[in-house]
């Protein structure tokens, strides 16, 4: 697994490491440098970040949740300090654990169990999401394809669509697939 540790200050960094120094077959990277962060973070492609940030700026703060919405992987940050505005936008960046007052080399190891745990039940939730909006599009568009049929031919929506669903089987499509082809031919011999 490969973490990279984000300090601007070396002695914080490495109590964090010393946290970290049980765990076997772990590439550590340590960041001391802010500038050209998401540039750095991408050649070292780590499986997890833990930022420690002291007492930042909001400039910083702001600068930080870019990084995190951009990378897509657990992140956990310490701060020294609560900040109920910074708590929300570390949320919403994508941050995994938001540690106030928290860094202590024992407590490194279960916030890291705790990142990644997070952010992996995130990431489903954000994957059922997807898949549910993806069916319900489909479902959307074959309704869409069967009140057309029902309107162009008379039909009922039954029998509308059985036709769809013979005309896949008979294609070897889904039918998705024809009911977009429906609507698409409906919409340039309807001209809208």
């Amino acid at each position: 697994m490969r973490i990279a540790i984000v300090d601007e200050s070396a002695a914080r960094a490495s109590i964090i490491e010393e946290g970290l120094s049980e765990l076997a077959d772990c590439d550590l990277v340590v960041i001391t440098e802010r500038r050209g962060m998401l540039a750095r973070m991408s050649e070292i492609d780590p499986d997890i970040v833990l930022m420690d940030l002291g007492n930042p700026s909001r400039d910083m703060l702001e600068e930080y949740f870019a990084v995190s919405r951009a990378l897509a992987r657990p992140i956990a940050m310490f701060v020294d300090e609560a900040d109920d505005e910074a708590i929300v936008a570390s949320v919403e960046a994508g941050v995994s654990s938001y540690v106030v007052d928290g860094l202590a080399a024992g407590r490194i190891r279960p916030i890291l169990d705790l990142a990644i745990t997070r952010f992996n039940a995130f990431a489903r939730l954000q994957s059922d999401l997807a898949e549910a909006r993806g069916k319900l599009a489909e479902r959307e568009l074959v309704d869409k394809a069967k009140r057309i049929l029902m309107q162009s031919k008379g039909l009922p929506e039954p029998k509308a669509y059985a036709e769809l669903r013979k005309t896949a089987m008979d294609q070897g499509k889904r039918i998705v697939n024809i009911a977009e082809a429906v609507v698409t031919a409906h919409e340039l011999m309807s001209g809208t």
